[in-house]
Formats: C-alpha cells, sequence, structure tokens
C-alpha cells in the first residue's frame, strides 16, 4: 500500500490533508516537522501549510528524502524558498475563494483542473519567483505563481488548500499527487 506521510508544519488544516488522503485510500500519518528524516518511511510526503517559515522544522532535509513531495501553501513557499526561489508577502492576506487558471494541462498535479478552479487560498506569502527547473501551472487574480511543479524532481506545490471543502476539486489534487508517489 501506498505510503504518504504529512510533515505538520502547525498549520490549522494539518489534519484535513491526513484524512484526505486517508480517504483516498493511502496509508498516512501525519509527523512532526522535527522528526529525524532517517525515521520517516514514506512513498511521497505533503509538507502542510503552517504560520511561518521559521517553523518548517527540518523540512530541508526532508526534500532529500527522493520521494515525490507536495507542498501546500506554506509548504509550497519553503520548496520554494529552500531552491532558491524567492517567497515575499502577498498583496491579499486572509483567506478568500480564488478563481485559479491552470496554465498547463499537462500538468501531472494540476493539468487535469483545467481550464479553471475555485479554490481556498490564504495569500498573506507568497511564491513570488520560482525555483530554477520549476514551471508555473497556475494563477489568478490574487496571486501570479498559484501552483508550480519540477516533474523531474517530483516536487509540486500549491498555494491553496485543496483539503478543504470550499475548494471545488481539491480531493483531484491529492489523488493525482497519490498518482505520483505509486
Amino acid at each position: 500500500m501506498t505510503r504518504i506521510v504529512v510533515i505538520d508544519n502547525h498549520g490549522q488544516f494539518t489534519h484535513l490533508e491526513h484524512r484526505a488522503l486517508r480517504d483516498a485510500g493511502v496509508d498516512t500519518e501525519i509527523v512532526d516537522n522535527e522528526t529525524p528524516p532517517e525515521e520517516i518511511d514514506a512513498d511521497g510526503l505533503v509538507l502542510s501549510g503552517g504560520p511561518a517559515i521559521e517553523r518548517t522544522g527540518r523540512c530541508d532535509e526532508y526534500l532529500e528524502l527522493d520521494v515525490p513531495v507536495l507542498g501546500i501553501c506554506l509548504g509550497m513557499q519553503f520548496i520554494a524558498h529552500a531552491l532558491g526561489g524567492r517567497v515575499g508577502e502577498g498583496d491579499y492576506g486572509g483567506y478568500a475563494d480564488v478563481e485559479v487558471d491552470i496554465l498547463d494541462e499537462d500538468d501531472p498535479l494540476v493539468g487535469s483542473l483545467a481550464p479553471t478552479t475555485h479554490v481556498w487560498a490564504s495569500h498573506a506569502d507568497e511564491v513570488k519567483e520560482l525555483p530554477e527547473g520549476f514551471t508555473h501551472t497556475a494563477t489568478s487574480d490574487v496571486c501570479d505563481i498559484e501552483a508550480m511543479s519540477n516533474v523531474e524532481e517530483e516536487l509540486y506545490g500549491v498555494q491553496w488548500h485543496p483539503e478543504v471543502a470550499h475548494t471545488e476539486q481539491g480531493q483531484e489534487v491529492f489523488e493525482n499527487f497519490i498518482a505520483r508517489c505509486e
């Protein structure tokens, strides 16, 4: 059975990420972001959202585990920051319903959501510049980089929260990620 571990970056929706994966039929658990990487046995990782990039623990070490990684909100920002991208303050803080345009319909994570989808997202902070090797896969009027992918390295990120009911095709994002981990 596919095993996907959710790294807890102290986000308010981490338990919902775990539940979405469990409901999709994978073996999953939530682990603290200070867990030594050698103690993590997984076919894939989800870096959860959270309040601050300074509280992402050992997430940089988890990127070296050679398994697919999905960053959600802060998790995506962390991936970008750790790999040479730029993260900055967004123009719109707080949570909102956002219409997202999918830019790459062939993208394995968000391509199936094309041409548009409605999501629940926070934009207090956001990715401003992609790291080298990443593709810009989704955008909105609120945030230029709503999603990114590096298919070769199996690293993916979404600014929005696919785990909440307000996101129209959130479970599909998880199912697409699971397919990358199998």
